[in-house]
């Protein structure tokens, strides 16, 4: 084991916390409220610390079979969405109560597939979530199961965590479970298999021995595993541990070893540039003048509306274009705050014009630099 590893966690800037439904209902029992409001301790500790947090809760069908006197999970996607409905409102009263304790607002969010599938839609929720986090607001988040049919759900909320992890370049993605953390071989078979305290995110040994799902989930090891891997696409690494663990959040935030680390195989930013970098298709293209061209280059700048010259193709919101001279060569490429119509309309203009101009503003930038490759 990597002692530099676990060590890394205490410098974690940005933490995506997911909570599981056995844990949040005591097994099916009920609303688990004294576990609410000691994990929400441990975040307002972190809060105090200057580490931005974001909840990603399960329970909500949970919560509403117990409300409904219903001990077996349904499997009709109309009960499964009126349970939801039942269930979230329990969820919500008990997290903003627990988090009041502590002098801290939260905000529900609530996301389906399609919003993180469709681009506009994502930079949406992206911008959404980043205004909550500088406005030091807990975003509480959970699959908008009420609305959700069968083509949009996720399946399990660790998907969705990891999600989130993508959407808001969390530095590490921390998932709370009543289940057993991985072992180094299949213990079925092997009763000399050791839980593993730290591993690669992505590996496939590693999911070929995960099981199944428990009973008042979607999701089970395997679905931890996965998330694992898709939350390292954007660099971010995965700790799988006991949620019964006490004050195992601001443990693990310390460099503790509890659970199981999954590295990410590159950082955040490399993985980032990397993905912007690739054999992606181009949407469109924006001329820049010499003095946009120079401060992306030299410094490291986002790119502003004033700096571009012309526009070309037919791109939307959220959608990767390439930035280039005078004489056509590329210089940069990145994700773009407005669609080809609304930037041709602002180009030229300062940033502070652009919501006279449109009627409204998103972003002050063009593109901005976290969003930008230089090549």
């Amino acid at each position: 084991m990597n002692p530099n590893a676990r060590s890394a966690l205490k410098d974690m800037q940005r933490v995506v916390v997911k909570i599981g439904s056995a844990l949040l209902t005591r097994d099916g029992q009920g609303l688990n409220s004294e576990g609410i409001q000691h994990w929400a301790a441990q975040l307002a500790e972190l809060r105090a610390r200057g580490v931005e947090v974001l909840l990603v809760t399960s329970g909500a069908v949970a919560a509403g079979m117990h409300c409904l006197g219903r001990s077996v999970r349904p499997h009709a996607l109309h009960e499964l969405q009126a349970f939801a409905a039942v269930g979230q409102m329990n969820l919500v009263q008990a997290y903003e109560t627990a988090f009041q304790r502590h002098n801290l607002h939260t905000a529900q969010v609530l996301l389906t597939h399609d919003d993180l599938a469709d681009r506009r839609r994502y930079l949406n929720s992206r911008t959404t979530l980043q205004t909550l986090l500088a406005l030091g607001v807990v975003p509480v988040i959970n699959e908008n199961d009420t609305v959700a049919t069968e083509e949009i759900r996720f399946g399990d909320n660790d998907t969705l965590a990891a999600l989130v992890a993508n959407l808001t370049e969390a530095d590490l993605l921390l998932i709370l479970t009543d289940q057993r953390v991985p072992y180094d071989r299949d213990p079925r078979l092997d009763p000399e298999a050791k839980l593993l305290n730290e591993a690669q995110a992505g590996d496939e040994k590693l999911l070929s021995m995960a099981g199944g799902s428990g009973a008042l989930g979607r999701g089970g090891m395997r679905t931890k595993l996965l998330a694992a891997s898709m939350a390292a696409r954007s660099g971010a690494s995965t700790v799988i541990a006991s949620g019964r663990e006490p004050n195992v959040i601001v443990r693990i935030l310390a460099g503790e070893v509890i659970g199981t680390h999954l590295k990410a195989a590159q950082g955040r930013v490399v993985a980032r540039k990397q993905w912007l970098a690739g054999p992606t298709r181009l949407a469109g293209k924006l001329q820049l003048d010499a003095g946009a061209v120079k401060v992306i280059r030299d410094g490291g700048k986002s790119l502003l509306a004033v700096g571009v010259k012309a526009v070309e193709g037919t791109f939307t919101r959220g959608e990767i274009v390439a930035c280039v001279d005078a004489d056509g060569r590329e210089i940069a490429r990145g994700l773009v705050n407005y669609s080809a119509e609304e930037t041709a309309r602002i180009i030229g203009q300062a940033s502070d014009k652009i919501e006279s101009i449109l009627g409204y503003v998103d972003e002050p930038e063009l593109i901005h630099r976290d969003n930008m490759i230089v090549l």
